[in-house]
């Protein structure tokens, strides 16, 4: 994983740094058109004044995450309150600099991102399921759901990317990983991430995008 020169943490790791040199594995192929319910996608001002920066520090970064998360709070529990009778509400994560800071410092367990952990928890709290796609692969899957339950996220499912998906669209495996979530059962309420190809493709009620400052994070 390349390391931004603007790391607030110093390296501590108790995994190889092979190991988490893929944690932000990621392709970038272009987002494709939404063909679901799902909304436009929330955006701060903060996020998109500062959009343009040629680098992002940690303490900008939080104050623009809490900005989108301060407009997707007041929707969740307005929307968990209306849940219909036997409706299994759910909600779904990206998680690289979406549910868990991975490029402002060197750590693992990586921390979680403090403003999108407070709606995740109000969510859990009230009988919503959180499930996790990530474009992480699949051997990743233990050490990923470990950090997430480590820091407060419980897991109703994680979605890391097969041997065969590693050679998939990233836009397309992460709509159709959704679609089999509602295939479940599940009405996904909210789809929270901070790249496109996290919320493209339809598959949720609505979606929030955190800031990725123009691809500057993964």
């Amino acid at each position: 994983m390349t390391r931004r020169p603007w790391a607030r943490r110093g390296s501590a790791t108790a995994v190889s740094l092979t190991a988490l040199a893929a944690l932000a594995v990621q392709t970038a192929p272009a987002a494709q058109a939404a063909d679901g319910p799902a909304a436009t996608p929330a955006r701060s001002t903060a996020a998109t004044a500062t959009a343009t920066a040629a680098k992002v520090d940690y303490a900008t970064w939080q104050k623009d995450c809490q900005a989108v998360m301060d407009q997707a709070l007041p929707y969740l529990r307005q929307r968990i309150a209306a849940a219909r009778p036997g409706e299994k509400q759910a909600i779904v994560f990206d998680i690289d600099n979406t549910t868990l800071e991975t490029d402002f410092g060197f750590s693992y367990p990586q921390p979680a991102n403090r403003p999108v952990l407070e709606a995740a928890r109000y969510a859990q709290e009230h009988g919503v399921s959180l499930f996790f796609v990530t474009a992480r692969p699949g051997v990743l899957y233990w050490p990923t759901e470990y950090n997430l339950e480590h820091d407060g996220y419980e897991v109703s499912g994680l979605h890391v990317r097969g041997l065969t998906d590693l050679f998939k669209d990233v836009a397309a495996y992460k709509t159709a990983q959704r679609a089999g979530i509602e295939n479940d059962g599940y009405t996904i309420i909210a789809n929270i991430g901070n790249n496109a190809t996290d919320l493209s493709g339809g598959h949720a009620e609505k979606t929030f995008k955190l800031p990725d400052y123009d691809g500057q994070l993964s």
